[in-house]
């Protein structure tokens, strides 16, 4: 087992490892920037290594600076958390130069998978079901719209190497064909620096399904079930829960089967996400594969009483996993806190929090690193919270998740917690009726 592992990321994913490995006896170090200097995971971690200014480029994605961190502090291994250099290959590459074990999928895995064009064609060769559309990139917008009209109109251009709903345009006849080529090559050319687009069928009223896995050094890789990731605005995940409203168990082992088959296909290492889209009928499509821990990773421990963070750890160290599948005990939820402002379009709203006050009682979790007096930064990614609830059934989740809601006191800044009450409230999201479009019609005003 490590004695010493560097946690390459910050806020409440840097937090939430610290726990694990004070758990396990295991020490620790965090990396922070400038601007994070009086975090919480800076504060509990057992050393501290300041890696550069606010900016990302130059302190959390700068990975002459992790690994100098690393040696200087006799760490032997890192783990990446999510976002940042989580699913960065060359970084997993590195770690192994230097001889410090990266906790996360190997360089090679994240690259087949890191391309979507090329995970698709991986995924297909090992018999997962994948959305019809092109083998592989489009050499041009004529080759494109030659299969577009075979498929049938709507489809979708996705940016190769994509992410968060850049690079992405539906289509829905030829005489729109070559405007959404321009815009979606130009916006992940600008974004990835990489324009080359692939094309699927477009799926219509389509449900976002995930599946965890775990697989370990061995060959052997498990399911823990899915996570609904419905409820989402311009691609951006808002809620989360498990299990799914729409998912019965017969569509939950065969999807299951799927993501076993397909992360076993790569001798996949690690926690691992397969996200697939399913359509109104119930037929699921493989979309992409996530090489990392997912932000909602806590719902899936919740309803299987199952650390996924220590098991990352265990495996990274050459452990085996059982080999057993997971499937959900209760209910859970999860409902993103971030700093941001509903009422104008989710608007960013970084400050001073002014007063604190978490929710609590049974059934409820809050994996945070924010506290009163704290200063959310401008530079990343406005979550500053997870509020997660579970329950012996999902109504119960949604009444348990609405009294929280009210309960959670935040100001100074914005959050997003207005929204999410309102949500509770919806008749059609009470009923599980809903697709990754239902905030297109969902009323903001007055948040």
């Amino acid at each position: 087992m490590f004695k010493k592992i560097l946690i390459a990321n910050r806020g409440e994913i840097a937090l939430r490892i610290i726990r694990t490995c004070r758990e396990m006896g295991i020490k620790t170090v965090a990396v922070y920037s400038t601007a994070d200097r009086e975090s919480l995971h800076v504060r509990f971690a057992d050393e501290s290594v300041c890696i550069g200014p606010p900016a990302s480029r130059q302190s959390y994605l700068d990975v002459k600076s992790i690994i100098s961190a690393a040696e200087v502090t006799g760490a032997d291994a890192i783990h990446p958390g999510y976002g940042f250099l989580s699913e960065n290959a060359e970084f997993s590459r590195v770690c192994a130069e230097y001889g410090i074990k990266f906790i996360g999928a190997t360089a090679e895995q994240i690259n087949q998978m890191g391309d979507k064009a090329t995970a698709k064609a991986t995924m297909r060769a090992a018999g997962v079901p994948v959305i019809p559309g092109s083998d592989g990139l489009l050499d041009s917008v004529e080759e494109g719209k030659v299969l577009a009209a075979e498929m049938g109109y709507p489809v979708i251009v996705k940016a190769t190497a994509g992410g968060g709903g850049r690079g992405m345009r539906v289509i829905n006849s030829a005489d729109e064909f070559q405007k959404a080529w321009d815009d979606a090559r130009q916006e992940s050319g600008a974004a990835f620096g990489n324009d080359a687009l692939y094309l699927e069928k477009f799926i219509e009223e389509p449900r976002h399904i995930e599946v965890q896995i775990v697989g370990d050094q061995f060959g052997r890789v498990c399911h823990l079930s899915e996570r609904d990731c419905s409820i989402q605005r311009r691609h951006q995940k808002l809620v989360e829960e498990t299990p799914s409203p729409i998912i019965t168990a017969e569509l939950r082992d065969q999807m299951g089967a799927a993501a076993i088959k397909g992360a076993s296909s790569i001798g996949y290492e690690g926690a691992g996400t397969i996200e697939f889209l399913v359509d109104k009928h119930g037929k699921f499509y493989f979309m992409e594969m996530n090489t990392r821990i997912q932000v909602e990773h806590p719902i899936t421990e919740e309803v299987t009483n199952f650390d996924l963070i220590k098991e990352q750890i265990k495996v990274a160290a050459g452990e085996p996993i059982s080999g057993k599948n997971y499937y959900p005990k209760v209910f859970a939820m999860e409902c993103r806190i971030n700093a941001e402002d509903p009422a104008h379009n989710f608007r960013p709203s970084p400050g001073k929090i002014t007063s604190l006050h978490f929710p609590g009682g049974h059934g409820i979790r809050i994996d945070s690193h924010v506290y009163a007096g704290y200063t959310i930064p401008p530079n990343y990614d406005s979550m500053i919270a997870k509020l997660i609830v579970s329950g012996q059934s999902r109504e119960e989740v949604i009444t348990r998740m609405k009294r929280a809601l009210q309960e959670f006191v935040i100001e100074g800044i914005k959050t997003t917690i207005p929204f999410h009450i309102r949500l509770m409230d919806d008749p059609s999201f009470k009923e599980g009726n809903f697709t990754t479009k239902f905030l297109e019609s969902f009323d903001f005003s007055g948040l």
